[in-house]
């Protein structure tokens, strides 16, 4: 059995931070659950190009408002609390947190995150099995 806090997390290295983004990996691969569970916190005002090349992701709002933007065909999607997404093609995209409130999200990743890295551009993390 696992039992973990946020709190907890947010003061180990389990606690990631970028220029527009903050991760807290609650579980990570060497949890040994085939998964990773993160809480993510997307700045206010911010606009990050994402692309997960190498993981299945779903998301969850659970807080603040933003959109999400495939960079293949520009479609657009709003995000609020209660909405769901899932990178089901590893599709390249914008995620934007406006409204002046950070965003709040969980996330599940598959095959799971190894630990404190941030993908490239090109979504290739380090190895991960």
């Amino acid at each position: 059995m696992i039992v973990r806090t946020l709190e907890e997390c947010q003061k180990t290295e389990r606690r990631v931070v970028a220029e527009n983004w903050e991760s807290v990996r609650m579980l990570l691969r060497d949890d040994n659950m085939g998964f990773s569970f993160h809480i993510t916190t997307i700045y206010a005002n911010t606009d990050t190009h994402i692309h997960y090349q190498n993981h299945l992701e779903s998301v969850y709002c659970m807080s603040g408002e933003g959109e999400i933007e495939t960079t293949d065909d520009g479609k657009v999607y709003p995000i609020k609390p209660g909405t769901l997404y899932i990178l089901d093609e590893h599709d390249e995209h914008q995620l934007r947190a406006n409204k002046g409130v950070d965003m709040v999200m969980a996330c599940v990743f598959n095959p799971p995150i190894t630990g404190q890295e941030t993908h490239d551009e090109n979504g290739v993390y380090p190895l991960v099995d």
